[in-house]
């Protein structure tokens, strides 16, 4: 009989986040596949002061640089029938952290999965946040390129569910500059870091507040943004308009560009070239 891959979602900051059922699989496993095996040595310490742990379990590295060969030695461990966890360094493996390939190679060889739920930031944020829950979308980390950046929160204006988004400390002043800029000043939106540790902070305003908050003095810790969803009414942006206004004020076609990348969502090179032809029409 074949192994089974068990996915354990593990503490965000506070140990006694750990389940009862997370801690004995825990324990129980043939092999542990850790994004941090130095985290996860510190955390199977305090699952071992639980109870006897199985003397043959051996931890092994899972990060994005070796994930895909990884788990072609998770699966071969599971076809010998070895019972294999895999844990991130913090909250569910496969969110925003490895463990989505090992997932895929297991459920490709035919191999049991099981899910053992723990701690998410994003939920906690979300909960926490005070805004709506019903209905949200979880988008990870925005990217780092600012013209990615600004086309992606272009896209999200007429998003209707809460947005929720891991960012870096010193990238939060920019991301919600650009997220007050694409989705309007007036958003509101919180702020959630240490989520689960002794300094938790759910930081809350709107995206023109919390913008200025930190333009200057990144947040502590680890954070999550969570963001209020739109309206549904769709602007109606005549791009050729707007780039001609822009010019006619003195902008020059890359600025233009640059302008309009976070209000209509649109390549930020299309929009570039646009400008440029414009702008040469204009002074012909």
């Amino acid at each position: 009989m074949t192994g089974t891959l068990y996915v354990v979602g593990t503490p965000i900051g506070n140990l006694e986040d750990l389940s009862l059922r997370a801690a004995r699989i825990l324990r129980e496993v043939d092999v542990i596949a850790a994004e941090d095996t130095r985290s996860a040595k510190f955390l199977l310490s305090h699952v071992d002061a639980l109870g006897p742990a199985n003397p043959a379990r051996r931890i092994v590295s899972l990060f994005e640089g070796n994930e895909a060969g990884r788990s072609e030695q998770l699966v071969a461990a599971l076809a010998e029938g070895k019972q294999v966890a895999v844990i991130s360094e913090a909250g569910m493996p496969g969110v925003s952290d490895p463990g989505a390939r090992a997932v895929a190679a297991a459920v490709l060889s035919g191999a049991k999965v099981e899910v053992i739920p723990g701690p998410s930031a994003s939920l906690a944020a979300l909960v926490g946040s005070g805004l709506p829950s019903d209905r949200f979308t979880f988008l990870g980390f925005p990217p780092r390129e600012t013209g990615a950046r600004q086309a992606l929160f272009g896209t999200l204006r007429n998003e209707l569910g809460t947005m929720i988004f891991y960012e870096a400390p010193d990238r939060v002043g920019p991301t919600l500059a650009d997220l007050a800029a694409a989705l309007g000043d007036d958003r509101r939106a919180s702020l959630g870091r240490e989520l689960t540790k002794l300094h938790e902070e759910h930081v809350r305003g709107t995206l023109s507040e919390l913008a200025t908050k930190y333009a200057t003095v990144p947040p502590r810790g680890e954070c999550t943004l969570v963001v209020e969803g739109g309206s549904g009414i769709r602007p109606d942006v005549d791009v050729e308009a707007e780039l001609r206004r822009l010019l006619a004020e003195g902008l020059g076609p890359r600025d233009a560009a640059a302008r309009l990348v976070v209000v209509t969502g649109k390549p930020r090179r299309q929009l570039y070239q646009l400008a440029l032809s414009l702008s040469r029409t204009r002074d012909a």
